[in-house]
């Protein structure tokens, strides 16, 4: 099947046709930067240059950075509220000119790494993190998905713990990467008092530099980059409009 996926973050809209059969990119991903917060109409028309761009009126996979019930938004982070109790795969829908479905964008991610990245063939508990602007975090149980899970929003000092060790931390701190990993370090002594992961996978764009950053994380379980990179929220989009389609 083919399935236009599209990846909303914090800083841009990133998209391509994707093979859910084989994970693959049918195109170089096209990138739209938008503002944080983002405004509903850019982020619209974000999505809406992606699908022209590919001219695209089949289905669309959102990986939308929120819990999503039922293809409506809850509570966003730094998306901005004007996002939240609205349907979005109506919003999307409309803007592509396909039939769009959402889904939270780490459960995306985690499914795309589960499939074809660093989580193929794990059975037991495996936690997928997703650093960027903020945590996006996705759990799996012997290869099934337990959705809508936000780490990212654990408190920690009385704000949100992704704004305490999220990489978009670590720039804007300007802090060097053993300074960053203990931060991250931080972070999953929490996550590991919760769930108690057998695996744990860090995504995002910190990914390809997983040489500068994780010989300095220190863990229970076993920690590995995502293999995948920045495409694996793109794939895992593609992936859950699969899915739910059936």
């Amino acid at each position: 099947m083919i399935v236009l996926g599209i990846d909303v973050g914090g800083s841009a809209l990133k998209g391509a046709p994707v093979n859910t059969k084989t994970g693959r990119l049918l195109g170089e991903r096209h990138r739209i930067e938008i503002d944080s917060p983002c405004p509903t109409v850019q982020g619209l028309a974000a999505a809406r240059a992606i699908a022209r761009h590919f001219k695209w009126s089949g289905p669309v996979g959102v990986g939308f950075p929120s819990v999503i019930l039922d293809d409506h938004i809850g509570v966003v982070g730094n998306l901005g509220k004007n996002w939240e109790k609205k349907n979005g795969a109506v919003l999307f829908s409309r803007a592509t000119g396909g039939r769009a479905k959402l889904f939270n964008d780490a459960d995306a991610a985690g499914l795309a790494e589960m499939r074809f990245g660093a989580g193929k063939g794990q059975m037991g508990s495996v936690l997928m993190l997703t650093m960027g602007t903020g945590i996006g975090s996705a759990l799996f149980f012997r290869g099934r998905l337990m959705p809508n899970l936000e780490f990212g929003h654990i408190p920690w000092r009385g704000r949100p713990i992704e704004r305490f060790a999220a990489a978009a931390v670590r720039k804007r701190r300007k802090l060097t990467w053993p300074e960053w990993a203990k931060r991250v370090n931080t972070f999953l002594a929490v996550a590991e008092r919760i769930c108690s992961p057998e695996l744990i996978i860090i995504g995002g764009g910190v990914s390809k530099k997983a040489d500068k950053w994780l010989k300095y994380i220190k863990a229970n379980a076993k920690v590995v980059p995502a293999r995948m990179g920045n495409d694996a929220g793109i794939v895992g989009a593609a992936l859950a409009w699969e899915q739910a389609g059936k």
